[in-house]
């Protein structure tokens, strides 16, 4: 039987009064795990304080921040699950120095950001923002002046060829498009190819595509891939989407290509900076679409990243691997593997 464990979730998925604010997060796979004793951070920080994880064995985070500090006391902490698949947030190699592991929830997101990129290229390239104010303020006879454009015979360019990605091709797969491009450097041009896609260089793609769709980690690598050199690669009728991380596209370049007509529209879920609570300056533009980090948050999505991120504690605390390690680095660390037999229980084998 494995020893009790104490599992932690940041307070942002409570509301001021203690209820959930959410429909479901997945506890209930917690159910066939009596063992686990789930606790609410009492309060929310945009930073985890060490105290927070004072005698935690697991914690699933939502929006704060995971730094060094935040483990610098973690003597009992195993894993760190991100509710989601971005880890930017969180720091990974102090975690690891930490002897903790950070885990995303691989798979559950892919579904959701598909279906609103696709949802945004429909509402971007139909004038949706510009036709409903028309009707809002009594210019129905403005509407000629906004004709749209169909998706079919048009080509998308994908950057990162990922679960999301993928999951947009599928949907994708029967609208009459060119066939797509994608930008990866760690796919080949067969795995490119077996997804449906061409593989190509980022300039390229971007020449090439009437969608350039945002799909990838925000890395050292990745930061400011987008900026105005690349902007000034795209085609005129061309529109930007980013469901993916702020900092990987220059919001200053993207808003001088709009302005000055040489990009037809964008589409950000995302930001350099967050959260965004005054009106930024691309917000001036009719040829943008926004969402606060939020654009496909559905009742389906918390609910199956909550099942797999606390299916990740249960399987931290059996023993078992989970899916969506980060930093697999750590179990090569005698003293992580120490930690976790030692939080398991005599009873239970680890790995």
């Amino acid at each position: 039987m494995p020893a009790p464990f104490t599992l932690r979730y940041t307070a942002d998925f409570i509301d001021a009064t203690g209820r959930p604010k959410y429909a479901d997060i997945g506890l209930s796979v917690l159910a066939t795990a009596p063992h686990i004793r789930p606790e609410p951070f009492v309060e929310h920080r945009a930073e985890i304080t060490p105290d927070q994880l004072t005698g935690a064995n697991g914690v699933v985070v939502l929006t704060p921040k995971v730094t060094a500090l935040s483990v610098s006391q973690a003597d009992d902490l195993i894993a760190v699950g991100r509710f989601g698949v971005g880890y930017d947030s969180v720091d990974v190699k102090a975690c690891t120095a930490a002897d903790v592991a950070v885990c995303i929830t691989t798979g559950a997101v892919d579904r959701p950001v598909a279906e609103a990129t696709v949802g945004w290229m429909i509402a971007l390239t139909h004038h949706m923002r510009t036709k409903d104010r028309l009707v809002r303020t009594g210019g129905w006879d403005l509407r000629s002046g906004f004709m749209g454009s169909e998706l079919r015979d048009r080509t998308l360019g994908l950057i990162g060829l990922g679960g999301i990605a993928r999951n947009v091709l599928s949907l994708l797969a029967n609208w009459g498009m060119k066939p797509p491009l994608v930008f990866d450097p760690f796919v080949d041009d067969a795995t490119a190819a077996k997804a449906g896609a061409r593989k190509v260089a980022l300039d390229e793609l971007l020449r090439e595509s009437d969608f350039v769709s945002i799909h990838c980690p925000l890395t050292e690598q990745t930061r400011g891939l987008i900026g105005a050199p690349q902007l000034a690669l795209m085609r005129p009728t061309a529109y930007l989407l980013n469901t993916a991380r702020g900092g990987i596209v220059d919001e200053a370049a993207l808003y001088d290509a709009l302005k000055a007509g040489r990009l037809a529209g964008a589409a950000l879920d995302c930001f350099a900076q967050e959260p965004v609570l005054t009106p930024p300056r691309l917000a001036e533009l009719d040829n943008v679409l926004f969402a606060p980090h939020c654009i496909a948050w559905t009742n389906e999505l918390f609910r199956d990243i909550g099942r797999t991120a606390f299916q990740g504690m249960v399987d931290w605390s059996q023993g078992r691997k989970p899916r969506g390690v980060v930093n697999p680095e750590v179990f090569a660390r005698p003293s992580f593997l120490a930690k976790w037999r030692r939080i398991c229980g005599p009873g239970v084998e680890i790995l």
